[in-house]
């Protein structure tokens, strides 16, 4: 496995220097963010450290100048918007911009794309459903023509009043991703599964592991705290945020050793990457260094460093 991070965390930074912090810290690879260039209203959002409608030849060879430099790779490309939204145009723009970025994996010798499948979330899942086959079996198709594999996170995206109640992602659930895979049944369509999600919404985060093994192509290490307090006092039904905190890696309820255990014996050799959403670093650039230098600490007890190995 390679210990990576997404670069979400490092907004105001340029490529070339996430890519020496990330080297400095001791991580093989970087989850990249592709966001089209501009200000998004959600945290983490429009963070572009790669400009997929503008790459051509030349940028293409000073990226991988660039990472030949600092000595670390890419894991995959990230964008993560709803491309379901009951709105046209803002769905017209994601689906676009992701097949924008399947270019640009295909282009840099990449083989994954990360996303969301979307959804509208005042509808139910059976609404939905039509609407994700129209949009995602052309989008898998093209990704399949490039050689690209796409992994959906499983985020359900219900954070604020308006993503109550259904959220902006539809593939949050087994029952959903085993329709998904059923339904599209090719082998360019995954998962880029987060333990973190099923952790706070009180699911098995472990045996998704062995029962989508063939479909998990990228991995986030998030971590999340759920506070038993505050969960009584709110309910399942209540927003998100109310009851759980995003943590670092280690300082949540996800039981890692378990984790890393279950995911080896699947054989899983492929990218795992830190997603810092952790308030307590957010104060400064610095905090956010080392919160990438907290998490490398900690998941390298799980992902040794290969280098130097005879």
């Amino acid at each position: 496995m390679q210990l990576g991070f997404v670069s979400a965390i490092l907004p105001e930074l340029s490529f070339d220097e996430v890519c020496r912090i990330g080297a400095a810290e001791g991580y093989d690879c970087i989850e990249v963010m592709c966001w089209p260039p501009g200000k998004a209203e959600r945290r983490y959002a429009g963070v572009t450290h790669i400009d997929t409608a503008t790459l051509d030849d030349a940028g293409i060879d000073q990226i991988h100048a660039t990472l030949e430099r600092h000595g670390i790779q890419i894991s995959g490309l990230g964008y993560y918007p709803n491309p379901l939204a009951p709105e046209n145009e803002e769905a017209r723009v994601a689906q676009e911009h992701i097949r924008s970025v399947i270019r640009a994996a295909r282009a840099l010798g990449l083989s994954t794309v990360n996303t969301f499948v979307g959804r509208d979330w005042t509808q139910s899942v059976e609404q939905n459903w039509p609407r994700l086959l129209d949009v995602w079996r052309p989008l898998i198709a093209y990704a399949e023509e490039h050689q690209v594999r796409v992994g959906i996170e499983n985020c359900p995206m219900i954070f604020t009043r308006d993503e109550w109640p259904g959220g902006k992602n539809l593939a949050c659930s087994p029952a959903i991703w085993r329709r998904m895979f059923e339904d599209i049944p090719s082998p360019s369509f995954g998962l880029n599964y987060d333990p973190s999600h099923p952790t706070w919404m009180q699911m098995d985060a472990i045996a998704p592991l062995r029962d989508f093994s063939d479909r998990i192509f990228h991995v986030h290490a998030k971590d999340v705290r759920v506070d038993q307090k505050l969960l009584d006092d709110v309910g399942i039904l209540a927003y998100p945020l109310q009851f759980h905190t995003p943590k670092l890696p280690g300082l949540g309820d996800v039981d890692w050793g378990r984790f890393f255990s279950v995911l080896t014996s699947t054989g899983y050799d492929g990218p795992v990457c830190v997603e810092v959403e952790d308030r307590a670093y957010e104060g400064s650039l610095e905090d956010r260094k080392l919160s990438l230098r907290q998490s490398a600490g900690f998941l390298r007890q799980y992902i040794p460093r290969r280098s130097g190995l005879s």
